[in-house]
């Protein structure tokens, strides 16, 4: 069942809670969470912004790996994640404290995941019909 749930909701709650406990949300995803001196000399500094989109590109590898599945739990979880997505889109376009470039580049990746868990599950369906003798 694990299967069936879009990891981007999990993303988009984050934010949200961010964003309701956080207060101003563009002094939240600025903040720096820690820092690392190179040994090229260069301070590398990694924000909360930084980590949503680390998080969010890890999401993503996650749902493709999961839409390569053609059962009923794999067309729950496009469904739930096209979902997700138009939320992410409405609440880019409705919510002030949603009009960052963060929630931007997570809910592109939320789109991202829509098309490629359709594309992939199509293929992948494609190929155990070709698999079975049915050509399509």
């Amino acid at each position: 069942m694990f299967r069936a749930i879009p990891l981007f909701a999990i993303l988009l709650i984050a934010y949200n809670i961010n964003m309701m406990v956080g207060g101003d949300i563009n002094a939240s995803l600025s903040s720096q969470m820690y820092s690392l001196s190179l040994m090229s000399g260069a301070q590398w500094s990694f924000s909360v912004s930084d980590l949503y989109i680390t998080l969010g590109v890890l999401t993503l590898y996650i749902e493709i790996f999961k839409s390569t599945g053609t059962g009923v739990t794999s067309v729950i979880d496009h469904s739930l994640s096209m979902i997700v997505f138009i939320i992410f889109l409405i609440e880019f376009l409705v919510v002030k404290s949603c009009g960052t470039s963060t929630f931007f580049i997570l809910g592109l990746m939320s789109l991202l995941d829509v098309i490629a868990g359709f594309t992939v599950s199509i293929v992948a369906a494609r190929r155990d019909f070709a698999v079975g003798g049915i050509e399509p």
